[in-house]
């Protein structure tokens, strides 16, 4: 595992209370924002403002247009984007104090913060929406943010990435459920009809990266593994600027943090975290 790789698997975690954690879902809630659809599109679009459904389809990249235009605009219709922040911030730290139990946070939030505002964001609109927020004071809430931004840029440079090697989205995700994920915990969670699945698994079979059983092709995974590595060389980024002894005690720092954490997400889920 690269080292942006496994600093990585260290704050996504953190993040990603705020999909799966009841306490992110009342916040979201508490503002009108009912089902776990309208509160994920609520709270992670947010950032970009009134920004159009069509922003949101490329910068996600992987979900179907349809889905998205289900939610944006009128989401905004039950909460703002304010509260929509305000209300992730909430249900995400709220998460977290139950999930750290008093566990003393403050020197890795701010080895985290120092991280995320010094992060290139060139290019990674998702991110340097985050970053261009305003930083909350209290540690916990400093942890979750600097994490997020450290994930949406890291999200951001993933699907760069896939564009340069030739891949969208939705092929990605047909290589990887070829691979090593499962066609029912993505395909269904980004609103892929089966035809269109179908068509794009067509294609890549007619590439040569899938093989006529739906298996990836030794090809297939060569180009996963380049679009793999070039996002781990834009992720490193920010911790190259930081410095090793950084990276180094905020893993530290964060490896009981994330135990913690991943207690709180599904064992089978979409965001594609190794099995540690």
């Amino acid at each position: 595992m690269t080292p942006a790789r496994q600093l990585w698997s260290l704050f996504e975690p953190l993040h990603a209370v705020t999909y799966f954690a009841p306490e992110a879902r009342t916040a979201f809630e508490a503002a009108g924002l009912r089902g776990f659809w309208r509160g994920y599109f609520a709270g992670r679009s947010a950032p970009l403002g009134l920004a159009p459904a069509a922003v949101t389809t490329a910068l996600y990249a992987n979900f179907a247009p349809r889905m998205v235009e289900r939610a944006i605009p009128s989401i905004w219709e039950l909460a703002s984007p304010e509260e929509s922040l305000a209300a992730r911030l909430e249900g995400s730290v709220a998460a977290l104090e139950r999930l750290l139990d008093g566990a003393d946070v403050a020197e890795a939030a701010t080895l985290l913060q120092s991280v995320a505002v010094s992060a290139p964001t060139a290019g990674r609109a998702l991110g340097a929406a985050n970053a261009a927020l305003p930083w909350p004071t209290e540690p916990l809430a400093v942890l979750w943010q600097a994490a997020t931004v450290l994930r949406e840029l890291r999200g951001d440079g993933h699907v760069l990435a896939q564009l340069s090697v030739g891949l969208d989205g939705l092929s990605t995700m047909v290589l990887r459920c070829g691979h090593d994920l499962a066609r029912d915990a993505l395909q269904p969670h980004r609103g892929w009809t089966d035809e269109e699945w179908e068509a794009s698994e067509s294609s890549l079979v007619d590439r040569g990266l899938l093989g006529p059983d739906g298996r990836i092709a030794t090809t297939g995974r060569a180009l996963l593994d380049r679009a793999e590595a070039r996002t781990d060389e834009l992720a490193q980024e920010p911790w190259t600027i930081a410095g090793a002894e950084v990276a180094a005690r905020f893993a530290e720092l964060a490896a009981p943090l994330a135990r913690a954490a991943r207690t709180a997400l599904p064992p089978v889920n979409p965001i594609g975290l190794p099995r540690t």
